[in-house]
């Protein structure tokens, strides 16, 4: 069979139905929504705090810049100016402008419309930082992809980063939501930013999604994980026979195509099953079983539990 790639649109709002890739479904479950959205002027010396158990903490030095001590870890990280955080929770640390500081450190407070901003003296550092809390498969997928601190030194998002600043302290209507998606904005452009790293590691998916094979399969997988796919099938996604997809897929993922399907549609279904609204049933349809039996059986043996007792324990 004749090699192709297959080009597509992404775009797209239904859960189940748009046409993404695995970044946009891993980022389609982390929102700001009434995050901390901090800013503050610190005149060393300075020391700030972060214990509140978030998930993920995006840091900004807008001006200036900034060390990470995280607990139990004794190498510093530094954050120069342009360059951004992201902090795995739920793992307290410290931001400081001097790793070697004795300077106790202190909670960040949040700067509201109208407040008066201390002016910027010599040295001073203007950091902005968001804290994440998010619970559900896909976010936990982000989480598992990331070290405990990955600081990214491309400046690409420096723009977004002036335009939150330049929010923070505006009193227009509607502020809490611009900063909210502002923030969505800036966290997808350092992880995009963090993963094409030279010294990433990004998930197996994220690198084999430009593979002229893989890629057009896992965009098939994840655009319409309720299509009864089989070896067959996802093979004529990519163009190739199915013995030369499945040991390209394999090789790439480091699992069978049918296994990562399961786990995606397990993945995909725990975080459906938390809307009350979703039957069993209607979510065994949506990520391809004809019946809720079999459904079931396929998740308790994926997740280790059924999604009846999923759904009371996320509630």
């Amino acid at each position: 069979m004749r090699d192709r790639t297959d080009a597509r649109s992404l775009g797209g709002l239904a859960y189940c139905d748009a046409m993404g890739d695995p970044f946009d479904d891993l980022l389609r479950g982390v929102r700001a929504d009434g995050t901390a959205v901090d800013r503050s002027v610190l005149t060393p010396p300075w020391a700030l705090r972060f214990d509140d158990g978030a998930q993920l903490t995006l840091c900004v030095p807008l001006r200036g810049e900034a060390w990470v001590l995280l607990d139990g870890d004794d190498r510093p990280h530094h954050v120069g100016r342009g360059a951004a955080a992201m902090v795995r929770g739920p793992r307290p640390f410290v931001l400081t402008d001097d790793p070697a500081s004795t300077t106790p450190p202190r909670p960040l407070r949040e700067t509201g419309p109208g407040d008066q901003e201390p002016a910027d003296g010599a040295g001073s550092t203007v950091l902005l930082a968001g804290a994440y809390r998010f619970q559900g498969a896909m976010p936990a997928r982000l989480l598992d992809a990331l070290p405990p601190v990955a600081v990214v030194t491309d400046d690409d998002c420096s723009p977004v980063s002036e335009f939150l600043e330049s929010q923070l302290t505006r009193g227009r209507p509607g502020r809490r939501i611009v900063l909210d998606r502002m923030l969505d904005w800036l966290l997808a452009c350092t992880l995009r930013d963090w993963f094409d790293s030279p010294g990433a590691c990004p998930p197996t998916w994220y690198r084999a999604w430009g593979d002229v094979v893989v890629g057009p399969v896992l965009r098939a997988m994840h655009e319409s994980p309720g299509r009864p796919w089989t070896l067959v099938s996802l093979a004529a996604e990519a163009g190739v026979s199915r013995t030369t997809m499945a040991a390209r897929f394999t090789d790439l993922m480091g699992e069978p195509p049918l296994s990562y399907l399961t786990q995606w549609r397990m993945d995909l279904a725990a975080d459906l099953l938390t809307d009350p609204a979703e039957t069993v049933a209607a979510v065994a349809r949506r990520v391809g079983y004809a019946d809720a039996f079999g459904f079931s059986t396929a998740f308790k043996r994926v997740r280790g539990l059924t999604p009846s007792e999923h759904r009371k324990a996320a509630s």
